[in-house]
């Protein structure tokens, strides 16, 4: 009997132990008939007796090896089962080792009851309090955290726990550097997220702080990729974002100091006096919970999760502005296609997932060209001079959102923008920017990103029409705009009679807005509801659409696609403005219909990830990725946390959605994407060449 098949169906994985300690452990098991049933059962390496192999108890004598063989703790210092009491009440820890030189007095716990991190947490603590041990470590076998006791209230994260002849502060005095946090980063040895690390921050510290969570999370995270991206550029230099067994005053005086520095280097996202909020107490515990994750990856996948979740959080979903998923993101730029040459804008930018993609996009065909290979160090690299080139004078977002802006610039500094272009702007009122522009507060931050955009207006005194190649967005859906003023401006906030609407949706005018945007022949590609396509209320605005483009392609995705801030149906819409050379105006064309199969995610807006089973010959590719790669985070406060040994990797080591948007790294089948570009071809679309 194998031990997989003791945990099947259970919540216990296998995956923090080594295939020989498991080997091991399965030569051992033997079974007995109980009540006509064959039951397994394992000599216990403590106890010393037999005892019945359950879910639990394998997970269990796993760990015991694991303490003895890599932490060198003997049996004799083991107890299982150990009686806690609280009160009258006597409940049984898994795991104790008790302290050297004080024999009853227990050093560390160990909790394998709750197969869930919350729960599991919360009853290892309850047993730490009780005992007063220093040191708790929970795992259900796939994810394993490690806790400091400072007191009753606090339970710092630790890299790892002490072996029998270190001390704790051994461990907390340990330097790193880079090459030290890439190989032990967290999202792959502990297997959690940095959305995991943040809700528990947010459970057990945050909560009950009295601050701004958004902005004290986002000073955080700016620190430690400030700290990260130096520490990249020079490998022998030590991390500052850690304990080193620092009090918590010294500690909080540290990374003040490293914020403000990161502050200096990428100015425009905090104010110059800036300082953080928490008290010394809760910044360390914070500090202990990040200071173990690599943020920096080859494509920021990790950090941007994290800002999605805390701007959806703060104020997005109540704008009815929700952030487009990376797959669909990839998918129109594929489709689109920016070139080096070309100038691209996202008008409703979000946390700027088009514009840092397609920089991304561009940036790997010049490094292809200039015949670079990429690492998952590369985003702390300053850029080479046509990379940065391109970035600097053709990349352009705006947004009407401020803490989105701030986010958008952050990604956008630490992607290679040593100035940026993201501007904090209302798209669709653009006759009062200059109240904006003038200000002098405004012109601090945005000044030259401003400078640049004014380079692309077709007319130096109006900032309604731009001479972009290529706008691709999501705007808004919810929300209509009433003001008579606004409305005035635009052709969609009349009626089919010629008379101005009392209020029209603000997706629709951004369609208008951004065809203001598009040079002639430029293309666009926009996420709208799906009504937009059939309601026979809206032909008016179809009819706009085809006067002034030829609609190139029209792709549903599936409900599920913006789950779970909105089951909107909705499509991409991609179009090229007529235009003599580039795009000659045709009454009879065809267009480009496809409709998403995958869900990508299920009902409840959880992604839905490809197994090896279902592509087993890209499994052989899947073993090439980066051993020390990061994972795409999986949330562990699921109910069943996933085995990442049956899903497929991708040459970044992370988890890849199930759609069918687009071939991924030849991993997958291709796609809407790949089925497009043979249509573009065959069409002899302008930018075809491109593709």
């Amino acid at each position: 009997m194998t031990l997989t098949e003791i945990l099947k169906d259970s919540n216990y994985k296998l995956t923090q132990f080594q295939p020989e300690q498991i080997e091991r452990l399965e030569a051992t098991i033997f079974t007995k008939d109980v009540r006509g049933k064959e039951t397994p059962y394992i000599k216990c390496l403590v106890r010393n007796k037999d005892i019945k192999l359950t879910p639990e108890e394998a997970v269990r004598q796993l760990y015991l090896m694991v303490l003895n063989e890599v932490y060198d703790y003997p049996f004799d210092r083991m107890e299982l089962e150990y009686a806690v009491s609280f009160g009258r009440e006597k409940k049984r820890a898994d795991i104790v080792v008790f302290d050297k030189k004080d024999t009853r007095a227990i050093y560390l716990m160990v909790e394998l009851k709750k197969p869930k991190l919350k729960d599991g947490k919360e009853q290892l603590k309850s047993y730490c309090n009780a005992t007063g041990a220093p040191i708790g470590v929970w795992s259900n076998g796939d994810s394993i955290s490690y806790y400091h006791r400072k007191d009753p209230n606090y339970f710092e994260d630790i890299s790892a726990i002490p072996n029998a002849n270190e001390k704790l502060s051994d461990i907390l005095s340990e330097r790193w550097t880079i090459d030290d946090l890439i190989k032990k980063d967290k999202l792959v040895t502990e297997k959690k997220s940095l959305k995991d690390l943040i809700l528990e921050m947010e459970d057990e510290v945050l909560a009950n702080a009295g601050v701004d969570v958004f902005e004290e999370l986002f000073k955080l995270i700016f620190t430690k990729l400030y700290d990260e991206m130096e520490s990249g550029r020079d490998k022998t230099r030590h991390l500052v974002f850690r304990n080193y067994g620092d009090t918590e005053s010294e500690l909080k005086e540290k990374i003040q100091k490293l914020f403000e520095k990161a502050n200096s280097k990428w100015e425009g996202v905090f104010s110059e006096d800036a300082k953080l909020m928490l008290t010394p107490s809760h910044l360390s515990v914070c500090v202990s919970s990040l200071q173990d994750v690599k943020l920096f990856n080859s494509n920021l996948d990790v950090v941007d999760e994290a800002f999605e979740y805390l701007i959806n959080k703060s104020s997005k979903g109540e704008k009815g502005q929700y952030f487009t998923p990376r797959y669909v993101i990839d998918m129109c730029v594929k489709m689109m296609n920016p070139q080096e040459h070309e100038t691209i804008i996202d008008t409703a930018a979000g946390s700027c997932g088009f514009p840092v993609h397609s920089f991304f996009h561009v940036k790997n065909q010049i490094h292809k060209e200039e015949g670079i290979v990429d690492d998952e160090l590369m985003t702390t690299k300053p850029p080479i001079p046509r990379v940065q080139d391109y970035v600097q004078n053709n990349v352009f977002a705006i947004d009407f959102d401020e803490k989105a802006v701030r986010v958008a610039r952050t990604l956008n500094l630490i992607a290679g923008d040593g100035q940026t272009n993201v501007l904090h702007l209302n798209t669709l009122d653009y006759e009062r920017w200059d109240e904006k522009t003038d200000d002098e507060n405004w012109q601090d931050t945005y000044y030259t990103g401003w400078k640049n955009l004014r380079k692309q207006r077709a007319s130096s005194s109006s900032n309604r029409d731009f001479n972009f190649d290529v706008l691709m967005a999501n705007p808004p859906f919810a929300g209509d705009i009433k003001e008579s003023r606004i409305l005035a401006k635009y052709e969609l906030g009349k009626k089919p009679n010629g008379k101005y609407q009392t209020k029209v949706g603000r997706d629709i005018l951004f369609i208008e807005r951004n065809l203001d945007f598009l040079k002639p022949g430029g293309r666009m590609a926009v996420v709208l509801p799906q009504g937009r396509f059939n309601n026979s209320s809206d032909k008016n605005i179809r009819d706009y659409i085809a006067e002034h483009c030829r609609i190139l392609a029209v792709v549903g995705l599936h409900g599920n696609v913006f789950k779970p801030h909105t089951g909107t149906k909705t499509s991409v819409l991609f179009v090229q403005k007529w235009d003599d050379t580039l795009c000659p105006k045709v009454d009879d064309y065809p267009i480009f219909f496809a409709t998403m199969q995958e869900p990508s995610k299920d009902n409840s807006g959880e992604k839905i990830f490809v197994k090896k089973s279902e592509f087993p010959k890209a499994t052989i590719a899947n073993k090439d990725a980066d051993d020390d790669a990061v994972a795409e985070p999986v949330d562990h406060y699921d109910e069943n946390p996933l085995n990442l040994d049956e899903y497929l990797l991708d040459t970044h080591g992370h988890l890849i959605v199930k759609h069918d948007l687009y071939n991924h790294d030849g991993l997958t089948k291709d796609g809407i994407a790949e089925a497009f570009i043979e249509f573009a071809k065959k069409e002899k679309l302008s930018f075809v060449g491109k593709l």
